[in-house]
């Protein structure tokens, strides 16, 4: 039996905690729905906080830390005091587009240009509990969307083009070498 989100989360050993890499098979999970904003997600927020600007990030996804729910937080000003929770976040709509280089947490050391919508209208939960929408324009919508596609198991690997896979092969070959298992 799949186990809920709730259970998920207070399974999670929060000291433990830290950014998996790829190619970790929980990266590549549909995350669950969260039910409810409790203590216990409360203090997974927190936890993601500190390893995410522990480990110079801009956004983490709950599945990069393991514990497989959907939720992400964004800091596009790197400042703890402009971090965006969103739980069971989706994209209401999108206009533009843009490419710019990312990166990603569990794939040290990888950088390519992504082509991303340039402004995003997403939906999602807040830590209040109560439904919020929030327009995010460039860097801020990138990491919206990039942290959306962790939550749907979909990895910087799958959005980079064949030129960028083939100029990072021997990289994500190491990452594969030294994280698979």
């Amino acid at each position: 039996m799949d186990m809920t989100a709730v259970e998920k989360i207070a399974a999670a050993d929060l000291a433990a905690l830290s950014i998996i890499k790829y190619p970790d098979p929980r990266l590549r999970e549909m995350c669950t729905p969260i039910e409810a904003v409790d203590r216990d997600l409360l203090m997974l927020v927190g936890r993601m906080s500190e390893l995410m600007f522990a480990n110079r990030g801009v956004g983490l996804a709950a599945s990069q830390v393991g514990v497989t729910v959907r939720l992400f937080l964004a800091s596009p000003n790197f400042d703890p005091d402009d971090l965006h929770v969103y739980i069971n976040p989706r994209i209401l709509s999108g206009e533009g587009s843009a490419s710019d280089e990312e990166g990603c947490l569990s794939f040290p050391g990888i950088f390519c240009k992504i082509k991303r919508r340039q402004k995003v209208v997403i939906e999602a939960i807040g830590l209040d509990g109560q439904v919020f929408q929030h327009t995010a324009e460039d860097l801020h919508a990138r990491i919206c969307q990039h942290e959306l596609d962790h939550l749907d198991g979909q990895l910087l690997v799958d959005r980079m083009g064949s030129v960028a896979r083939l100029a990072h092969r021997k990289s994500l070959a190491a990452l594969e070498e030294q994280f698979a298992g």
